[in-house]
């Protein structure tokens, strides 16, 4: 019996959000325990994280560290557990991310425990829906998520905290309906939740094309494809940081994630078919949320929007069926993740000091904080692709599979580079080099020790995958490839089929 990393990595953290209630003295006290808790367990996942990275063998094909335990099985449903190359990285992120949003939310006094028991439960469904190989398990973690979220933006967001969350527990569920009707159909269909079954299961074209609809519904919402991105920039505004952090850096990646794992593998004539489509959409997206990023006044707002852009460039990567255009869109996750997540931390350092986060009244910080200033140079230009940071990577191999498709499709696409670029340096002219305006009432002071922590593990990362991007594609690339040369062959069999008929 292989040593269950993964069913560690994914209760561990609902253990830890349990020891959190076990009493501990005055409020005071209980507070600064639960502060420690969460943030040993959430280190002790990101070892094991690690050492799930170390172990991982991108040589072999298939899913590795795997766990298969009998759940349901009269119904065929059992506890089967997984990963490969596509989702090794995104469970990772979500391990490295976590104990950097308990230090963030160090300061939080209202209602410690349950803050950072929703934290810990937050943990344990992203990894759990990244690991999982059951399309029963994969879609309670999908919607496990909507709990802590919910409870994080609803208790401890600003002052439109409750029309926020309900947006965003109304739009996701809504759109996770249709999933849950495909789910019931496939499982009729193949007799089993098993995800790798599925992926080898034929269905009939007709009946691709709805449920690949159904799975856009829900895959789209959490992605914030244009237009179904309409509840985030009010969920990303209203969250606190930490929350928006993890909303951006983490449970967006859990839609495209979908895409790759269900809609081109089970789905591959549909996935062909309604390409145009997703294209158009992405595409929409890049340019549509840029020009609506220029139009912030508000600095978190602006990264926000920012955020929704680069996803629009990452379902075009997705949908090229290329190995280099779906490795593109995988490395942009990854780095997304990472870049954003610091973004918002900087944001956070500007509030923790009293700042305002409207542009016309910020200014002169590049002289006050030159190295906040630094970092914050830093992540902008990863974020608009500058070469030697990892936005640049996952941009241009995007870029270069999109023109193998179509030319138009690539150009359009990277428009989204420019316009980045127009509003992304409009806020570091604001923020940084502008004359300093209402400053009255701002902490004048540069990093602390722990924002150093929460800065530089990203900084490092983000310029070493900048440099050698094979830390990433090394692990993915046998992965990719199975996929699009599964994704080809089941078309190819279709297209004998219908020659064949009469």
């Amino acid at each position: 019996m292989t040593f269950p990393i993964l069913s560690l990595m994914i209760w561990l953290p609902l253990l830890g959000a349990v020891l959190l209630y076990i009493p501990q003295g005055s409020p005071a006290a209980a507070a600064r325990t639960a502060r420690w808790i969460a943030l040993w367990t959430s280190l002790i996942v990101l070892v094991l994280a690690i050492v799930m990275l170390i172990g991982f063998n991108p040589h072999i094909h298939g899913f590795q560290f795997n766990e298969t335990a009998a759940w349901i099985p009269q119904f065929h449903i059992a506890y089967r557990l997984g990963i490969d190359g596509i989702s090794l990285f995104f469970i990772v992120l979500s391990a490295l991310l976590t104990p950097i949003v308990i230090l963030a939310s160090w300061r939080e006094t209202r209602r410690v425990r349950d803050y950072m028991a929703a934290f810990l439960l937050l943990e344990t469904m992203t990894v759990g829906m990244f690991s999982a190989l059951d399309f029963l398990m994969f879609y309670i973690f999908f919607e496990g998520v909507l709990i802590p979220m919910y409870l994080i933006i609803g208790v401890w967001g600003g002052e439109r905290r409750i029309h926020a969350a309900i947006k965003f527990f109304v739009f996701t569920l809504a759109g996770s309906l249709p999933m849950l009707l495909a789910l019931v159909w496939m499982w009729h269909h193949a007799g089993t939740t098993d995800m790798i079954t599925l992926m080898h299961t034929p269905i009939p074209p007709h009946i691709q094309d709805w449920l690949f609809l159904a799975f856009l519904a829900s895959f789209g919402v959490k992605a914030a494809v244009w237009p179904l991105h309409t509840w985030l920039p009010d969920a990303y505004g209203e969250a606190p940081l930490p929350g928006t952090i993890m909303l951006a850096a983490v449970l967006s990646k859990m839609g495209a994630y979908g895409f790759l794992r269900f809609s081109l593998p089970m789905l591959p004539d549909a996935a062909q078919y309604f390409a145009p489509l997703m294209f158009a959409l992405g595409i929409m997206g890049v340019i549509y949320i840029s020009f609506a990023a220029l139009a912030q006044t508000d600095m978190k707002r602006m990264i926000a929007y920012s955020s929704v852009a680069h996803m629009g460039l990452i379902v075009v990567g997705i949908f090229t069926f290329t190995v280099i255009g779906i490795e593109g869109a995988l490395f942009q996750m990854v780095s997304h993740g990472l870049v954003i997540a610091a973004l918002f931390l900087c944001v956070g350092i500007l509030l923790a000091r009293g700042h305002s986060l409207r542009l016309d009244q910020l200014g002169g910080l590049a002289v006050r904080m030159p190295v906040f200033a630094s970092f914050l140079m830093l992540f902008v230009m990863a974020n608009v692709g500058l070469p030697g940071t990892s936005g640049f990577v996952g941009e241009i191999l995007v870029m270069v599979g999109a023109i193998q498709i179509n030319f138009w499709v690539a150009i359009l696409t990277g428009t989204g580079m420019i316009l980045s670029v127009m509003y992304m340096l409009v806020m570091v002219r604001r923020v940084l080099f502008d004359q300093a305006r209402s400053v009255a009432n701002a902490i004048i002071t540069d990093l602390t020790g722990k924002e150093w922590l929460m800065l530089a593990p990203l900084a490092v990362l983000v310029i070493a995958l900048g440099f050698v991007p094979s830390g990433l594609t090394y692990a993915f690339h046998n992965a990719v490839t199975d996929l699009v040369h599964a994704h080809v062959a089941a078309l190819q069999q279709q297209a004998t089929l219908a020659m064949a008929r009469p």
